[in-house]
Order: structure tokens, then C-alpha cells, then sequence
């Protein structure tokens, strides 16, 4: 009986620590996730989600177990790039993969020059990619050595994959979708094959207002691969960013050969773009995840809150789930107001 009160005590500090953590841990959130961003990147893994996005002249990885909390969210920067290197400058779209019990993030960058754009990729071996050392593997391109960004790893079939944005030739004319095998996570097998190219009007929103750049310049970048129920998409971003008519577009697979062009079904119009109603521009470069309990999809993507502010800084990462047509394609819905509020990812019971 001596021990009864402090057995109550116990039981009563065990109730105010359930009741904290309950209201700490949020259960709905507001986009934007952080107020700027462009190219937001996320996975879930373990209990966490790991995230990433462009810094230009760093990348950085934040962690945290509610999405909820991203912008309080423990965070480290990985790679600071030695200075004038082929990758020094302009590091874009980074993008955080677990292949083979490894992390790898892949990234573009240049010398200060876009038309030296071209992807690389960083290893660590560690089981908590904030820990550990990330080590370069190198340029990871085909043969050609093109202008060449926003690459994108998946496996199909036992296969490894990349998807990226790149050049035909040597001029910012056109930006065009390229598919290529993988010997492994830093390694190109063989040839590249285009598999899109900008065709639609909505594709082609691209004036430049830059002496040094052509007067126009059609856009297909950010590709994402989405797979659900035996079905494989592709959902990339087009006309230019600097716009507000930046949208995403989607190839859905019809046939069984990836590398072939005819394989891929476009439609013709875009599935996810500005809903001025909600006060969203230019929604785009977009990547995907699942909530904890796997009960879940959501898009991730970033986007403007007025019109005319193009690529810069004020573009802010945003989340919603979304849903799937009877046909078994992504329903993305519109893009949602700043100001609503939406339930936090489903968790594990």
C-alpha cells in the first residue's frame, strides 16, 4: 500500500506525456511545407521522411517523422561542391534514393554555364543518410554527353532505370524526356532513347525574355515514374517554369519496350496546372510518396502563390493526396489553397 501513490503518480505522468505528445505531434498541416523551395523531393523510410530540394550551391537533406514538422525539421547539408569543378554551380533537383542498401541522391549542376548542365550522383553506405559519408561516384550520362538534367531512378522488372530532361543537340531549343537502362546506381548501360517531346500548346509556353537565350524554348522536364496496380506512368512538367502555364503532363505505358517512344501513350491535356480560383501558379516539378500506414499516395510539388513570379525564390513546396481513376490513371484533383487546412498523412496503427 506504501507504493500506491507513487504507482498513481507514474500512471498519471504516463497520461500527461501521452497527452503532450498527442498535442505536439500535429495532425494537420497548411502548405506551403517551408516558405521557398523549388524541386521538392521526398521518401518515407523506416519511420521517416527524408527531403530534399534545390539549394543551388548545396545539398541539404532534412528528416522528420511528420511531415507536419518539415519546417522545424532536423536538417544537414551533405555537399558543398569544391569550386570551379564541372559541378560547382547551379545544383538543381536532387532527388534521395535507398537502392541496394545504399542511399544515393542524384543531382545536376554546372561550371556557372547552363550548357554545361549534366547530372551526378552521390553514395552513402550508412543506414541514416544524415550519417556517414557521402561520396561522389561521378557524372552519370551516356554517350553523347549532352546538356542533361533532373534525373530520376526507378526499377522496372527486375531492371534500374533513369529518366531525365535533356538536349537533342548542343542548343536551348528544346527539352526533351530521355530514358536510359542502368549497369547500376551510377552507371549508364547503352544508349539513351527519347521517349518525349513537347507537342501540345500547353507544352509550349516557353518565351524568354533573355538576350543570351533563343527568344523561345519548349519545355518537358521533371519526369517522375508512378507504378499502381501493374500500371506505369510517367508525370513530367512542361512549358517553361518561368511561367505560369507550367503544368504537369503524363505517359502512361502501353507497351512493354520503356525505351521505345510508341510505347508511351501522352495525353492531351495537362493533369495537374494553375487554379488562380486558389490563388496556385505554375504547380510543377513534382515528385511522389506514400504515408506511413502505405494506405496513402501523395503528390509533392512546388508552385507560385501570384502570377508572374517565374523561377525564382518565392516558389515554396507544397503536398496533397491524391486519388485513382476507374481506369487505374492518377487523379491529382486541383492544386489546394495556402490557406486550407489538410490532414497530415495516414499513420501506422
Amino acid at each position: 500500500m506504501r507504493n500506491k501513490p507513487m504507482v498513481m503518480f507514474k500512471m498519471l505522468l504516463a497520461c500527461l506525456l501521452v497527452f503532450i505528445f498527442q498535442v505536439s505531434f500535429a495532425q494537420t498541416f497548411k502548405n506551403p511545407l517551408l516558405p521557398s523551395g523549388a524541386d521538392p523531393w521526398s521518401i518515407y523510410k523506416d519511420g521517416y521522411y527524408y527531403y530534399t530540394q534545390s539549394m543551388q550551391h548545396k545539398l541539404v537533406i532534412w528528416k522528420t517523422k511528420n511531415l507536419a514538422d518539415l519546417k522545424s525539421a532536423q536538417q544537414k547539408t551533405i555537399f558543398v561542391p569544391p569550386v570551379n569543378t564541372a559541378y560547382s554551380k547551379e545544383l538543381w533537383a536532387p532527388e534521395i534514393h535507398y537502392i541496394n542498401h545504399k542511399w544515393y541522391v542524384y543531382f545536376a549542376a554546372d561550371n556557372g554555364e547552363n550548357k554545361n548542365h549534366r547530372m551526378y550522383v552521390l553514395e552513402n553506405t550508412s543506414k541514416d543518410p544524415l550519417t556517414g559519408i557521402w561520396v561522389l561516384k561521378g557524372q552519370v550520362g551516356d554517350a553523347t554527353n549532352k546538356w542533361a538534367i533532373d534525373g530520376s531512378v526507378f526499377t522496372y522488372q527486375n531492371q534500374l532505370y533513369i529518366v531525365w530532361a535533356g538536349w537533342e543537340g548542343d542548343l536551348n531549343q528544346k527539352q526533351e524526356i530521355f530514358i536510359a537502362k542502368m549497369k547500376n546506381p551510377w552507371t549508364i548501360d547503352g544508349k539513351r532513347y527519347k521517349i518525349s517531346t513537347p507537342q501540345f500548346e500547353w507544352e509550349k509556353h516557353g518565351d524568354l525574355n533573355d538576350p543570351s537565350n533563343p527568344p523561345h524554348v519548349d519545355v518537358n522536364e521533371g519526369p517522375q515514374i508512378l507504378m499502381h496496380n501493374h500500371k506505369v506512368f510517367l508525370i513530367y512538367s512542361a512549358s517553361g517554369c518561368w511561367t505560369d502555364f507550367y503544368a504537369l503532363g503524363m505517359l502512361s505505358l502501353k507497351g512493354k519496350d520503356l525505351l521505345k517512344a510508341t510505347s508511351w501513350e501522352k495525353s492531351t491535356q495537362p493533369v495537374f496546372k494553375q487554379s488562380k480560383e486558389n490563388g496556385v501558379y505554375a504547380p510543377g516539378h513534382n515528385s511522389f510518396f506514400k504515408s506511413p500506414d502505405g494506405k496513402e499516395d501523395w503528390i509533392l510539388y512546388h508552385a507560385n502563390s501570384a502570377p508572374g513570379q517565374g523561377c525564382g525564390g518565392q516558389r515554396s513546396p507544397r503536398a496533397q493526396k491524391f486519388s485513382w481513376n476507374p481506369d487505374g490513371s492518377p487523379n491529382f484533383g486541383i492544386p489546394v489553397r495556402t490557406n486550407q487546412e489538410l490532414p497530415i498523412p495516414s499513420q501506422n496503427e
